[in-house]
């Protein structure tokens, strides 16, 4: 039976008539999913090893072999780059190093999850190592029944911890280095700015932070203690209360909202979709409330980005140089919002040409697109083509060493008219820039 027959088997079981009943089938699901995982991580390990066996017989030297398959499982799991480099990363511990973890999964007895985090926490082990915490924890043999993710993490450090405490101490030291902040959305036009720190950084910054906030609240202010410890860490890092002035902020909204007061949302680059009503706040610098709101006059530049009727793609620009040049540079970052790959999530770090500048490609806005780091990098490797393709909006098609294709297509722009609409005529796009200085020429 293939794959695609189990698929269907499965989705033609009707749900069972009692309540006990439909509990067995979640189960028997959920094992089935555990199953499926197990086998992925054996495909996936074959995949690198018939793909690696091709690119040494073409020639490509030893410390590139592999390139580009880390991309392919993403693509095929329709997951980020990212998360398709950890699930081969996954794979080849369970399959190589931890039989006993890979039989767990295959049986039902662990989820992939659950998998990770043993091959997480033993990650800074040596193969030998690695595999003598498989062994003594044996998980095939039951012995993580009912056990929740934090009773597994504590066996698999402590497990690690006695065979090889000097490899851990060093990974300790090391990863202070891998320190970092990053910003994610959370609901209500609110997000999430984390800070990666070591243990003693981040205990004095909280305590600092804690302590003026006490101080404030003692001194009369309304404010509760979480308001007050984040309004001074934006005011201690920007060096204004409201945290804007000096600093670009991209909005891009549609005439109709930022002039007639309509609906149609807005997008803010790094963070998404915001409501029109809180882009107009933002543009006249009243917030929420009153702790929150600035208490200065915001520059703002309109910039004027013309979109096509319908389905509202952006005019084009070129430029005869190599590099894109700033203003086109704004223009593709505006289209794409986020790296172009399918599935991937990541910030623009690059602008890609889509056919190679070597192989004539333009410098235009049809031949760009904006990527991350890795995505680029993956783009590179051999039997990877892309080309542009005819689409509602800009698209372009990625085709892999395989043969497998997949679409990119921009994503909408604020007031796009949905398919079929009977809406058209060109719109007039604002990117409205909070700035303290003068926007680069276009």
């Amino acid at each position: 039976m293939t794959v695609a027959e189990v698929a269907r088997a499965l989705a033609a079981v009707r749900p069972a008539r009692d309540s006990a009943g439909l509990i067995n089938q979640i189960r028997e699901l959920e094992d089935a999913k555990s199953a499926a995982a197990a086998s992925q991580a054996r495909f996936a390990v074959t995949l690198d090893l018939l793909q690696r066996r091709r690119q040494s017989d073409a020639g490509m030297p030893a410390a590139e072999l592999g390139a580009g398959v880390a991309g392919q499982i993403a693509l095929a799991r329709r997951e980020s780059p990212a998360k398709g480099s950890r699930l081969l990363g996954l794979a080849k511990a369970l399959v190589a190093e931890m039989p006993h973890t890979l039989a767990a999964l295959e049986a039902g007895q662990l989820n992939e999850w659950r998998a990770t985090l043993l091959v997480r926490e033993t990650a800074c082990l040596t193969a030998e190592d690695r595999a003598a915490v498989d062994e003594e924890l044996a998980p095939d043999t039951g012995t993580f029944d009912g056990a929740g993710d934090r009773r597994i993490i504590a066996a698999a450090r402590t497990a690690a911890y006695r065979l090889d405490p000097r490899t851990v101490t060093q990974r300790a030291s090391h990863a202070a280095t891998e320190r970092n902040v990053s910003l994610r959305p959370a609901p209500d036009t609110m997000c999430y700015l984390t800070a990666l720190l070591p243990v003693p950084a981040g205990v004095a910054m909280h305590a600092a932070l804690t302590r003026h906030a006490d101080t404030l609240r003692n001194a009369g202010d309304p404010r509760t203690r979480g308001q007050l410890m984040a309004d001074t860490l934006v005011e201690r890092t920007t060096g204004t209360p409201g945290g804007i002035t000096g600093v670009e902020i991209q909005l891009v909204m549609t005439d109709r909202t930022l002039y007639r007061g309509a609906s149609e949302p807005a997008r803010l680059p790094g963070y998404g979709v915001v409501p029109a009503g809180w882009a107009r706040q933002v543009l006249t610098g009243s917030g929420h409330d009153a702790a929150t709101a600035t208490s200065h006059d915001l520059n703002v530049w309109l910039r004027r980005l013309y979109t096509a009727p319908g389905a509202g793609e952006l005019v084009a620009m070129d430029s005869r140089a190599r590099i894109f040049p700033p203003g086109l540079r704004r223009l593709i970052q505006a289209r794409d919002n986020t790296c172009r790959t399918p599935f991937c999530d990541a910030p623009i770090r690059h602008l890609d040409h889509i056919i190679p500048w070597h192989h004539g490609g333009p410098t235009t806005h049809a031949n760009g697109a904006g990527l991350c780091e890795a995505c680029n990098h993956t783009k590179e490797a051999p039997g990877w083509t892309v080309r542009t393709r005819p689409g509602p909006r800009h698209t372009f098609e990625i085709q892999t060493p395989t043969g497998h294709t997949y679409h990119s297509t921009a994503p909408p722009l604020p007031g796009t008219s949905p398919p079929g609409s009977g809406l058209n005529g060109d719109q007039l796009t604002a990117q409205v820039m909070p700035d303290a200085a003068a926007p680069p020429a276009a």
